[in-house]
């Protein structure tokens, strides 16, 4: 570890970036299983349920764009508290929320906070680990971040069961105050912050766009997170409306698909080893376009067939995140919480923008998923077909990782 944490050691650092890691998909997916449900309670259609998932994820992104950048001059930890405490008011008033349009307000407002709270932990990773280290880091957090899309849904269900769709908005909160304990215990990482005025803050994020690798591959890795998404945003329609499935029934396949992700990271770990990275991006690319034409053709004929296909993408997609990531961080020396934030407010916009074609023709669904599918996975994989051999890429990502 390039900054030492004595008061959480490793396995407590670990366990912060794992909680602050686990921030998006528990935000998401708790209430998954009570959309249908929701939309039945607020009398509106999917569409408007879809948007206290759609504005959560543009102002969590939005959010990202203003606290990344702070960072830099404030430093991590003050940041921290100061999203989680926002954080916490907003998903308790989520919870108190009696209109649909009041409830997509206070999403906002958790979606904006959320943002500083995920953009840190980004900048942590950077700010304490180099090269394959790093790349281990991020693997071993992902595939334990993963487990809250598995375990979210199932206590969504029982919370539903047992309680209403408010109680999980009150969970979220009791999340925030154990992340908020964790903080306290950690070291700041940046040691020599920002000196220039905080309204120039902002202005690291044009300096870093304009660096062209940078930015070429922010634009590929951006469209990956709109495969998984979009799965996300339909899945509770699919399997509750279209197939007739139990909210409880629903949480366990979901929850199936959750497994399946955590596979992803160590998955490429070993598949590193002995296989080009190169080749192993463009592989997963692949998968996509493979998994959109037979969602197409067979996803509608059963449920099974859906989760099979959602599953091959899902590990495709997670696979691609880890060598993502750390190829778009290795491109900037400098401006770490800038850069954290653009790689996470371009996957997280153009995710938001995935719900929203998915699911404007409600009466098709799994079409609009397998078609967004083909046409995510052949622009992907033409795009890195361009640069997989640049100097830019070859000198982060080597042919051949050899064993470790």
């Amino acid at each position: 570890m390039n900054v030492e944490q004595p008061r959480l050691g490793r396995r407590g650092t670990l366990t912060l970036l794992i909680v602050l890691g686990a921030f998006p998909p528990l935000t998401m997916d708790l209430y998954l299983p009570a959309l249908p449900h929701m939309a039945d309670t607020f009398a509106t259609s999917h569409a408007m349920i879809n948007l206290t998932l759609g504005a959560y994820m543009v102002a969590f992104s939005v959010g990202m764009l203003f606290w990344g950048p702070l960072s830099e001059r404030t430093g991590r930890k003050p940041i921290l508290f100061t999203a989680l405490a926002i954080y916490i008011i907003s998903s308790l008033l989520c919870a108190l929320s009696s209109s649909v349009e009041g409830l997509i307000a206070f999403r906002t407002v958790q979606g904006l906070s959320g943002g500083g709270v995920t953009v840190v932990g980004t900048s942590i990773v950077k700010d304490m680990f180099d090269g394959r280290e790093r790349e281990k880091v991020m693997a071993t957090v992902m595939s334990l971040v993963i487990i809250a899309p598995m375990v979210a849904p199932v206590l969504g269900a029982f919370l539903l069961k047992v309680a209403s769709w408010h109680a999980m908005f009150v969970v979220l909160a009791l999340f925030a105050c154990v992340a908020g304990g964790l903080v306290m215990l950690f070291r700041e990482t940046v040691e020599e912050k920002s000196t220039a005025p905080i309204l120039k803050s902002w202005n690291r994020l044009g300096v870093v766009l304009k660096n062209p690798h940078f930015a070429y591959l922010l634009l590929l890795f951006s469209l990956v997170p709109m495969c998984l998404t979009a799965f996300i945003g339909s899945a509770a329609y699919v399997y509750i409306d279209g197939f007739g499935m139990s909210e409880q029934t629903f949480s366990s396949i979901f929850a199936f698909n959750a497994v399946c992700a955590a596979v992803g990271p160590s998955l490429y770990l070993r598949l590193s080893r002995r296989i080009p990275v190169q080749t192993i991006i463009l592989g997963c690319f692949l998968v996509v376009v493979v998994a959109g034409a037979t969602m197409l053709s067979v996803g509608r004929l059963a449920p099974w067939i859906f989760a099979a296909l959602a599953a091959m993408t899902t590990i495709a997609v997670i696979v691609v995140r880890v060598p993502g990531a750390n190829l778009l961080l290795d491109q900037q020396t400098t401006d770490t919480g800038s850069a954290a934030a653009l790689i996470q407010f371009s996957g997280t916009m153009m995710g938001a923008a995935a719900v929203q074609i998915v699911s404007a023709n409600a009466h098709d669904l799994i079409r609009n998923y397998g078609l967004l599918l083909m046409i995510i996975g052949t622009s992907c994989a033409t795009l890195w077909l361009i640069v997989r051999h640049r100097p830019f890429v070859t000198d982060v990502l080597p042919q051949n990782r050899g064993a470790d």
